[in-house]
């Protein structure tokens, strides 16, 4: 496969910003353009293209995988997603859906007056240790249990990427920051992920070699990266050393064990996208305040200074949006909203007592 570093724009790429809201990805429901102009005025620094799963075959974080990846393609089976030796109508509807949401939001981009406004975008995919984790060989196995076909699906992934990036930032006139999922990586690094029957096991990918993959795919892009877990127990240490420029990850998830992680992690200078509003309305009426609480607790008992919230800190949902209530999706980037905007003007003042 043709190398993709330098094949797009080489200028010295943005950085992502910190002290703003985002989102994971997903959001409900089918409407591409009303989705689209929802993501563009309630996240008014850094967008993204916005993913429907609710579509069906080819919408959802795996299939769309199919419309990037460079000669290889995607077909259903009754367990998920496979490689097809040839491209099919799993693919074609993948390519479809996704030219259909890139219309969408060049639209609504220029729509809203974005054009030429120097505003970022995000644009996310699966990353290659959760497609190779996920999607099966022809034969029924994980693409995991074969080296030279991950090696394979990450060249093909990288160029797909490259190419993607150059698109969007063509389109609108924008800077890109490219965010990859990776809700597989900690069974992938632990090895507890199963075959096709109960007798198969996938044995664990050492993490010299999963790092390799991963920092693969990073390096080669055009774009900064954000790598994004929602794994009950993101893999924090591992990522640490990656070559991702933020690591997002469920604030719920994170225990007294990973504190250290963290801050080591503020210690390389990456930044941190915490998943402080969960996916679905709490139990209970909450304020943004209550949303806000978590992150401040994590740096003052990390000793970190508040401004560190608003210097290296990105606020959204704990994962994506897909499964909420519309109306608690729309909520969600609010609070989101006002819990960086809390971060970024006053964050010393904030008391939880």
């Amino acid at each position: 496969m043709a190398k993709v570093a330098g094949e797009v724009d080489a200028k010295e790429p943005v950085r992502i910003p910190a002290g703003i809201a985002t989102a994971v990805g997903s959001w409900p429901g089918t409407d591409a353009r009303e989705a689209a102009t929802t993501i563009l005025g309630e996240l008014p620094d850094l967008a993204h293209l916005v993913e429907l799963p609710g579509r069906g075959i080819g919408a959802d974080m795996l299939g769309r995988v199919s419309a990037l990846l460079v000669d290889l393609r995607f077909d259903t089976t009754t367990r998920g997603y496979r490689l097809a030796p040839r491209p099919g109508a799993t693919s074609r509807r993948a390519r479809d859906l996704l030219r259909a949401d890139l219309d969408a939001l060049e639209e609504a981009w220029e729509t809203s007056g974005s054009a030429g406004t120097g505003r970022i975008v995000k644009v996310q995919a699966t990353g290659p240790l959760t497609l190779a984790a996920q999607v099966e060989l022809p034969g029924g196995h994980r693409i995991l249990t074969d080296s030279g076909a991950v090696r394979d699906v990450s060249e093909s992934l990288t160029e797909g990427l490259a190419q993607h990036v150059a698109e969007v930032r063509k389109r609108l006139g924008a800077e890109v920051v490219l965010q990859l999922d990776e809700p597989s990586l900690t069974v992938v690094l632990e090895g507890s992920l199963r075959g096709p029957s109960i007798l198969n096991t996938v044995r664990a990918l050492p993490e010299p070699e999963a790092l390799a993959v991963l920092d693969a795919v990073i390096t080669a892009q055009s774009a900064p990266v954000l790598v994004h877990s929602c794994a009950e127990a993101p893999a924090l240490a591992f990522l640490r050393g990656s070559a991702a420029a933020a690591i997002g990850f469920d604030m719920a998830a994170i225990g007294t064990r990973d504190l250290d992680h963290i801050g080591e992690i503020l210690d390389t200078g990456k930044r941190l996208v915490l998943g402080l509003v969960p996916t679905a309305p709490p139990a209970e009426p909450a304020t943004w305040r209550d949303f806000a609480e978590p992150g401040v607790r994590l740096i003052d008992r990390l000793g970190f200074p508040r401004k560190t919230l608003a210097e290296r800190m990105v606020v959204g949902p704990a994962c994506g949006l897909a499964g909420a209530p519309l109306e608690w999706a729309r909520t969600a980037l609010r609070v989101s909203a006002e819990v960086a905007r809390a971060y970024a003007e006053e964050p010393e003042s904030l008391s939880f007592d």
